[in-house]
């Protein structure tokens, strides 16, 4: 058993550039759908998070193996198990799931953008080290310990970073600086944890071996997430309030992370713009509030005609009478 060359740039800058576009769009995806769940009635939220889970699971896992395109082992032929892999793809969404869920129903602050972060940031890395996992050589990986606990780390807390800021609802461009950062949090993620590994290959020599590359062995299993990821987009953009105005922003309900504000429905919005096309004569202010009754003028404070007193008569002081002569 001797040690291998490993080439992790053998397209040169064209593979990690193309891999961090793909994680930005996944989480630019993403991050914008648990946005939009925030802002929807009750009923519509599930929908939302779950195309939000398979948007960034799917970024995350096109842009793991785009940059796998690039990796090469000196006289190993790689090749990739097919069912380990789109297992990995599965744990990426299922994962990513379970934290956008708990951050998406519990709100993005405290415990729950706590646990939702960690459990995100560990399904991005579950799916990385599940991904090399599924790689086949005549050989065999050995990885530093601490250099893959530094990317777990990173994992958590770029995941954990970016679910709150999709907590904060501050529009779209907020959105697409959230997933720039996360892209590249998500892109060190994965060269951290490359960084960490050693190839021994298995046979006397290093003689290379013949064999099919790495692009066309992945090209046919990145189709799937990459049409995929098309949709979603097309979804996104074609969603009014996407790209509507700030003030169409206002979440469904009061949670925490959530600003809270007053909850605009589809009849609210008719009505607004039927009061806008046709507005009614309001009547005057004097006419529409009620003259207050003087306590003088009230009809309980009058005296009944009847009942009325009289004013007291004035007496006049009585004469000294003579008394008479009997």
């Amino acid at each position: 058993m001797h040690d291998g060359t490993v080439d992790g740039f053998s397209y040169g800058l064209v593979t990690p550039l193309v891999a961090y576009f793909m994680a930005c769009l996944g989480g630019a995806l993403g991050l914008r759908c648990t946005t939009r769940a925030l802002l929807v009635a009750h009923s519509w939220r599930p929908g939302w998070l779950a195309l939000g889970s398979a948007a960034i699971g799917s970024g995350i896992w096109t842009m793991h193996f785009v940059a796998m395109m690039g990796f090469t082992v000196d006289g190993a032929p790689i090749h990739y198990d097919r069912p380990t892999t789109y297992l990995s793809l599965i744990v990426a969404i299922v994962m990513v799931g379970v934290g956008i869920f708990i951050v998406g129903y519990r709100g993005a602050s405290g415990s729950a953008l706590f646990t939702g972060g960690t459990i995100t940031g560990l399904g991005v890395a579950s799916m990385h080290y599940l991904g090399m996992a599924g790689m086949q050589f005549d050989g065999a990986f050995e990885y530093n310990v601490l250099t893959v606990s530094a990317s777990v780390v990173i994992a958590v807390v770029a995941a954990t970073a970016a679910l709150w800021a999709a907590g904060q609802v501050r529009g779209f461009l907020w959105s697409v600086g959230a997933s720039l950062v996360m892209g590249l949090a998500v892109s060190g993620m994965h060269y951290t944890g490359m960084a960490s590994l050693s190839v021994h290959l298995h046979g006397a020599d290093g003689t290379a071996v013949a064999g099919e590359s790495p692009a066309a062995l992945l090209a046919p299993m990145l189709i799937g997430p990459l049409a995929f990821l098309l949709l979603a987009g097309v979804v996104v953009l074609f969603d009014p309030l996407m790209v509507g105005s700030k003030g169409d922003w206002v979440p469904a309900e009061h949670k925490p992370g959530v600003p809270a504000r007053e909850l605009v429905t589809h009849a609210t919005h008719l009505a607004r713009a039927t009061q806008a096309a046709y507005p009614a004569q309001a009547p005057h202010p004097a006419a529409q509030a009620p003259r207050p009754a003087h306590p003088a003028h009230s009809p309980r404070s009058a005296p009944r005609p009847d009942t009325a007193r009289r004013a007291p008569a004035r007496r006049t002081p009585r004469s000294v009478r003579t008394p008479r002569n009997p």
